[in-house]
């Protein structure tokens, strides 16, 4: 079936069509006819399968040419992250203009200037995390009372971040007779009630099971001696193609992102302790190929998705299996081939074997040290250049040169209105 088959508007299908999409995912298929024909819809699906296109070609369907009204939305789109949030926005703008639609990103870290006039000006769909949009609303810039359709993006997230209280703060605020829309992975941590108490009759769309269950991914731990790990994770690095490495904290990202610098490795970091526009910045360099590792906490594993990443490396293995999965779910997306590596010493890979069991991956298991041929064979490592690197500098702002203001002459001159 195409995307016209299923009932998405002509228009939105040219823009599709234009980007060389032409085929719906699974998740797309399941859920756009009931989603386009206004019913309650709980879409199940793995990271990368294509939540937003789903949700969003349903909305921009559904809404296609209306008019809001001033700090009156008729759209909401929740996401747990910025970096989450920025990236259904950029999917989403050029799909909505051809609908004659306007979206606005709404999220912490941001000017709220620019937010707020751009609510005084009526925008039809905001995409917002739930901490900023809350905080406008207290501030009276915003009110909900026109938003028919709510989606709820990564739910099972927010509810691991706390943001539940607050998105039931919400919801209470919108339509009550209109849609919801919620995709998440599991219904756990209070997700359940969440659907119980604001889904009507809801259609549920599972795509695939919460365990890691994509063919085309690889699993691998590597088990190494203490004192060969920083080597390895270097070779790991030096490799062709994009890596993320994850690590637990921000310390040890910041430390991590220098060692591989020393060694020749260009890289970015990205974790909660850097500015929205750093992130921003690391991001692009990422996604460009500017800088093919990005080393990352926790605050990457959800939602983020760059095409192309081939390598997924858990430095620091996490401890909750959840976790596992959505930082293995940064490669192997939209039918991709990918590889996820977890490093290990000999005294803690039995804690990493029940990590990987309650996951539902049954990892290959090999012994390594630095140079080793099965090394490289897994992840591609071979030996970084060893000339010190550093990110380029941003550019300095030139200071702003004052102009004399010339005075008009006399056939300029305009007399003040009174």
């Amino acid at each position: 079936m195409s995307f016209y088959d299923l009932g998405v508007k002509p228009a939105l299908v040219k823009v599709l069509n234009q980007g060389g999409i032409t085929e719906p995912f699974p998740i797309q298929k399941a859920t756009l006819p009931d989603a386009i024909a206004g019913r309650d819809v709980l879409g199940r699906g793995q990271t990368g399968s294509g939540k937003t296109m789903a949700f969003g070609l349903a909305l921009l369907t559904r809404l296609a040419g209306r008019q809001a009204k001033a700090h009156k939305p008729l759209a909401l789109i929740l996401s747990p992250t910025r970096e989450l949030a920025m990236q259904i926005n950029d999917v989403l703008t050029p799909l909505a203009k051809s609908v004659g639609l306007d979206t606005r990103l709404i999220a912490g870290g941001m000017p709220y200037a620019k937010q707020i006039q751009a609510l005084r000006k009526a925008v039809p769909i905001l995409i917002a995390t739930p901490g900023r949009l809350i905080d406008l609303i207290e501030q009276r810039h915003l009110q909900l009372t026109d938003v028919e359709i709510v989606v709820l993006d990564e739910a099972d997230q927010m509810a691991d971040m706390g943001f539940l209280p607050v998105v039931k703060e919400i919801l209470d605020q919108v339509k009550p007779n209109g849609q919801r829309l919620l995709f998440s992975a599991t219904l756990d941590r209070g997700v359940d009630g969440l659907v119980k108490k604001y889904l009507k009759n809801p259609v549920q769309h599972s795509i695939h099971s919460d365990k890691a269950s994509v063919s085309t991914m690889e699993h691998h731990v590597l088990v190494m001696h203490h004192e060969d790990k920083d080597e390895i994770t270097a070779q790991i690095a030096a490799r062709t193609g994009k890596t993320i490495m994850f690590v637990r904290t921000k310390r040890n990202a910041d430390k991590l992102s220098e060692k591989l610098a020393a060694k020749g490795v260009p890289n970015g970091t990205l974790h909660g302790g850097k500015t929205q526009a750093v992130r921003t910045k690391t991001l692009a360099a990422f996604k460009s190929g500017l800088t093919p590792v990005l080393v990352a906490t926790d605050v990457a594993a959800r939602g983020i998705h760059v095409d192309d990443v081939s390598l997924v490396v858990h430095v620091d293995a996490p401890t909750d299996p959840k976790d596992y999965l959505h930082r293995a779910g940064r490669t192997a997306r939209a039918g991709e081939s990918g590889v996820v590596v977890t490093l290990t010493t000999t005294k803690a890979q039995n804690t990493v074997r029940g990590l990987t069991k309650q996951a539902g991956v049954d990892p290959n298991f090999v012994r390594v040290r630095p140079g080793n041929p099965d090394l490289a064979a897994i992840t591609g490592a071979q030996k970084p250049s060893g000339v010190p690197w550093a990110a380029p500098a941003a550019p300095e702002k030139q200071p702003a040169q004052r102009r004399r203001k010339s005075r008009p002459r006399p056939n300029e001159r305009r007399r003040r209105p009174r």
